[in-house]
């Protein structure tokens, strides 16, 4: 009798401030989600060995660690908080934001000195802010909310919050400022020794795709028709990933051919340059994937 082998699992957040750009990048990398993803809480994907499923961010750490899921896209602040030891792959250059303490602007706390001991400290992040308060020789109060921590010091509830904090003008509104930060976060992607073990190749192609994904951003892949005689000049100004490419124009000895991939913020410039060293037929197209 054949047995069946498992899918490798992965989870992505379901809702919330790292689902959409989640849900991006495995579909630039070339993974299938179907017509209907966002009405389900979990998808094969067709012709892969692979199986997306729907979660709250805060608990994908949990289920990565357990075994239930083998990779997972969550925040940095929401796996230190979870305590679980679990192994980070890569950062993805998305989600950015820093926990960190806030005080009323009428309380006259300007930094950490200034909070007395036995002060209550209201946040969704009880292990993180127990943990930084006692490293700081604070003896507070941690009361745990599910959200809206930032109303808690108008309503009475606490004196300060412990808050996620993206530009701060959450806070500002609410006539809070920071006083301390305690640590910085992105979102990442995660697995557990135990899978990287079982699904090492598929694991590391999964994370290899969506790392390729990230890198075509920001890039442009720039074509353009040279005069032999500006070559020289053209790679020294483009050098691009191991130089340009250079191919011969059938039927035109004096001109070739060059590509290169190039920073979108340089494409104006460069286009530029290129116009005035005699080139043309200059393009510039994006690029999906890059494998550097």
């Amino acid at each position: 009798m054949a047995v069946a082998v498992r899918q490798i699992k992965m989870a992505i957040p379901n809702k919330g401030r790292l689902s959409e750009r989640a849900v991006e990048l495995l579909q630039k990398s070339g993974i299938d989600l179907g017509e209907e993803w966002g009405r389900k809480l979990y998808v094969t994907v067709k012709e892969q060995d692979m199986e997306i499923m729907f979660i709250r961010a805060q608990d994908i750490p949990a289920f990565i660690a357990a075994g239930a899921i083998d990779i997972g896209i969550t925040g940095e602040d929401l796996v230190a908080e979870s305590g679980y030891k679990i192994k980070k792959l890569m950062d993805l250059e998305f989600g950015y934001c820093r926990l960190s303490v806030a005080a009323p602007e009428s309380s006259g706390i300007k930094n950490i000195d200034d909070i007395k001991s036995g002060s209550r400290i209201a946040t969704s992040f009880p292990n993180l802010t127990n943990e930084f308060f006692r490293s700081k020789g604070k003896d507070v109060s941690v009361i745990e909310v599910s959200g809206a921590a930032e109303i808690m010091p108008y309503l009475g509830v606490s004196d300060l919050i412990v808050d996620l904090v993206a530009s701060g003008s959450t806070l500002r509104m609410n006539r809070l400022a920071e006083v301390a930060k305690i640590m910085d976060s992105q979102a990442a992607v995660y697995t557990s020794n135990a899978s990287m073990e079982r699904f090492d190749m598929e694991i590391s192609d999964l994370v290899a795709s969506i790392r390729s994904v990230i890198d075509a951003e920001g890039r442009k892949y720039l074509m353009a028709d040279v005069p032999k005689d500006k070559l020289e000049t053209v790679e020294k100004l483009f050098p691009g990933i191991g130089g340009p490419t250079v191919l011969e124009i059938a039927g035109n000895d004096k001109m070739v051919a060059v590509h290169v991939v190039i920073s979108t913020k340089d494409v104006y410039k460069a286009v530029n340059t290129l116009k005035r060293l005699g080139a043309k037929g200059i393009l510039s197209l994006s690029i999906d994937r890059l494998v550097e």
